[in-house]
């Protein structure tokens, strides 16, 4: 009986919702299907054109920017990329503000063994999984930010005790981690030739001015 009342409550509140919604839904899971495909890994492709060259791909295929090593300007536009040579151009600094990588594209992070800086600001699919692949980078990575991402946890942050490379960490407006000091104790203890800097912006606004920066030094 009470399987019946559930089932019958369900109904109705499934016919009370408004179509907008069902189509905001349909929206989010087409979105959802594209980027998976964005950010799916092509061993064949990495073979071709070497680590760095198929990771600059994916991630402006993804809306992300991608600096080279001995470049002064951001690379934005996938028709822009450098060519050249197999391994000629390296991955230095990667700035994923607003971008759509998600973890199953992190396994492209393997074998850049250039890349110093990472931005992850207000990445909609960035989850502690995520944050777990970046020990790919653990040997070059020198400076990261994590800033408005709603689905990092606490423990999700602790995986970057394996960053042992890290000379900066800057960590803001990250609503799902519940025991900040915690975690900033145990990074604290694993990391400690890296300065470690949490910016707290209860009440604040316009968070997203945090990503238009490019400067780490934020």
């Amino acid at each position: 009986m009470l399987i019946s009342v559930i089932k019958m409550q369900s109904h109705n509140i499934l016919r009370s919702i408004p179509s907008s919604i069902w189509a905001c839904q349909s929206k989010r899971h087409l979105f959802g299907m594209l980027n998976a495909v964005f950010n799916k890994v092509d061993p064949a492709r990495i073979r071709e054109v070497g680590p760095d060259r198929a990771a600059s791909e994916w991630l402006l295929r993804c809306g992300a920017a991608v600096k080279f090593s001995g470049f002064e300007k951001w690379n934005e536009d996938y028709n822009l990329l450098p060519t050249g040579k197999k391994g000629k151009f390296r991955i230095e600094e990667v700035d994923a503000t607003d971008s759509s990588i998600m973890h199953i594209g992190f396994e492209h992070f393997q074998n850049l063994d250039h890349l110093r800086a990472l931005k992850l600001h207000h990445c909609t699919y960035l989850t502690d999984i995520c944050l777990s692949k970046l020990v790919y980078l653990k040997d070059s990575l020198r400076d990261l930010q994590i800033s408005s991402c709603g689905d990092i946890t606490d423990a999700g942050l602790v995986h970057l005790h394996r960053l042992h490379k890290l000379q900066t960490l800057f960590l803001c407006d990250l609503p799902a981690v519940k025991d900040m000091d915690k975690v900033l104790g145990i990074l604290g203890g694993e990391l400690p030739s890296c300065e470690i800097r949490y910016l707290s912006l209860e009440g604040l606004k316009d968070l997203k001015s945090l990503g238009k920066d490019k400067d780490f030094k934020t």
